[in-house]
Formats: structure tokens, C-alpha cells, sequence
């Protein structure tokens, strides 16, 4: 199975995940083509908040869809599609990492610096600031601190707060993609804010738009 280029006109609205699955399990390889084009991107952004060598990306994602074209026939709809392939995606590069004796990071590239087209991204929640050099200093440090934050995390409170503040899951998708009670997801949640804030609140109380 060839994984198609990001530059594929993405599937129309009206291919659902669910009919796109079905049709592939039935032997249409062109419906998870299209399942590929419609989550390659968002799938790469993942892996890319995990991994600091940009050149694994691409590997990885490529592993990510491989896989889970070989066990779709697994796949039985009880959780969206998109939360299925998160987890194999996030297993592929835990494993890739593993294997280069690398740990798992999220960057802060990927907590300040979301992609425009992301339709996950909330520009609303983002820092208002004027570009001026001190605020872009400002921003830098925020981003230094939130990162250290971040990485200082437990495992557990790290990826439920990157799948709630940069995936944009709601608690029910995380809950289903860390296999655990919703109510475990809102403490990580919590609990992983309340972490980061120590840290940031200081470098925000001159900031608009606070996040934290």
C-alpha cells in the first residue's frame, strides 16, 4: 500500500470515516488513500510534537498508516477513527523512539507555534501581544517555560493535557484514546494545568490573552 502525497486534493465532506473504512475493508484501497490524505497532516503535526529529529517525521507517519492499514479489519467503530489511528501513531513513535533510545518530547514549537490551517487550533487562546521585540523576547520565555513544564510532567498528565490544549479532543475522545474513566481524564487535565501554571503564571502577569 502506497501512502499518497499531502498535496492530494483532500476527500469530500460526505466520505465519512466510518463508509471510507467499510469500503476499504471490502478491498477499495482508494478509500483509505483517501483516509490517509484526509489525516496525514494531522497525523505528522502528532508525531512531530512527540520527536525532536524532524527527519523521523515522515517515517514514522508512513509506519503509523502501514499499520494501521494492516489491522483495520481490527477496527470496529467503537471509537472515531482519528482516536483509533492516534493511538497507533503515538505506539509508532514511542517504539521508533524506544529504538534510537530517545525520549518522547513535546516541543514548544508545537505549544506556541500551531499551524493556521490546524483544525484543531484556537487562535483565540493564543497570546495578543504587539510584535515587538520585547513581546517576541516575552513570548520566547513563555514558550522556554511551558516546555520545561511540559517535559517535567508525569507521562500520563503530559498526554492528556497536549491531546486536550493542541489535539483539541474533547474529554471523551481522550478518554477512549487513554483508554481510561473520563473523570481520570478531567483530574490529569487539572492537575497538569495547575503544574504548568506555576511555572508561567510569573511570566504572564504582564500578558494579554492569558493562557494559563
Amino acid at each position: 500500500m502506497t501512502v499518497p502525497p499531502a498535496s492530494t486534493p483532500a476527500p469530500a465532506p460526505s466520505d465519512s470515516d466510518a463508509a471510507l473504512v467499510e469500503r476499504a475493508n471490502a478491498g477499495d484501497q482508494r478509500a483509505y488513500e483517501l483516509l490517509v490524505i484526509k489525516y496525514q497532516r494531522r497525523i505528522e503535526r502528532l508525531i512531530g510534537r512527540m520527536v525532536r529529529d524532524t527527519d523521523l517525521i515522515q517515517d514514522i507517519a508512513q509506519e503509523t498508516f502501514l499499520r494501521a492499514w494492516r489491522a483495520l479489519h481490527q477496527f470496529r467503530g467503537e471509537a472515531q477513527f482519528y482516536t483509533w489511528l492516534y493511538r497507533i501513531a503515538v505506539n509508532t513513535a514511542k517504539k521508533a523512539l524506544m529504538e534510537k533510545k530517545r525520549d518522547p518530547l513535546v516541543t514548544e514549537a508545537a505549544l506556541l507555534g500551531r499551524d493556521d490551517d490546524d483544525e484543531t487550533s484556537r487562535p483565540e487562546t493564543e497570546l495578543t501581544t504587539e510584535a515587538t521585540p520585547e513581546s517576541e523576547l516575552a513570548a520566547r520565555e513563555i514558550a522556554a517555560a511551558v516546555h520545561a513544564a511540559m517535559e517535567a510532567l508525569p507521562d500520563d498528565l503530559r498526554e492528556a493535557v497536549t491531546l486536550r490544549e493542541i489535539e483539541g479532543m474533547s474529554y471523551e475522545e481522550i478518554a477512549e484514546a487513554m483508554d481510561c474513566p473520563i473523570g481520570t481524564v478531567r483530574s490529569r487535565i487539572f492537575r497538569a494545568r495547575e503544574a504548568i501554571s506555576a511555572k508561567v503564571k510569573p511570566l504572564l502577569s504582564h500578558q494579554t490573552g492569558k493562557r494559563w
